[in-house]
């Protein structure tokens, strides 16, 4: 079984297909700091596996599928509209249950049941390309 979650601490510059760049760094900063005893705040990655998960929920990934292959991307407006499309259709798919439960787990795991302030970022597999480069076209959010 394809794990969901990660904790940044088990995480090496292997695991880039399996988290993206930004979060396999982390872990690579997490477990050199340490070994010098410097204490850095712990965290996890969500997996490319549970992410592909979620874009199977409801058949999302085969209708944004769909809607990009009909996609005219000289068409601003049409582009645009066609974003916001696919993006309220992520933000009301619901997550794979098995998803929500290991996320749930890490976090009650960093809190020890405690208060947690959080920040969420995202990070691409395939960010950096000597093609193309996606950095910084994701969302952050902070939580306190």
């Amino acid at each position: 079984m394809k794990a969901y979650v990660i904790p940044f601490e088990q995480l090496t510059m292997r695991d880039v297909e399996t988290v993206g760049g930004k979060n396999a760094s982390l872990g690579e900063m997490i477990g050199s700091l340490a070994r010098l005893g410097v204490q850095v705040p712990g965290g996890f990655a969500t997996t490319a596996h549970a992410y592909r998960e979620f874009l199977e929920q409801g058949g999302l990934a085969a209708r944004i599928r769909a809607e990009l292959t009909e996609l005219d991307v000289d068409d601003v407006a049409r582009l645009a509209a066609t974003g916001a499309r696919i993006r309220q259709w992520i933000l009301a798919t619901p997550f794979p249950p098995a998803l929500t439960a290991a996320v749930s787990a890490q976090l009650q795991r960093m809190s020890a049941g405690g208060d947690l302030a959080v920040a969420v970022r995202s990070s691409a597999t395939a960010e950096d390309l000597p093609e193309a480069s996606f950095a910084g076209q994701q969302e952050s959010f902070l939580r306190g």
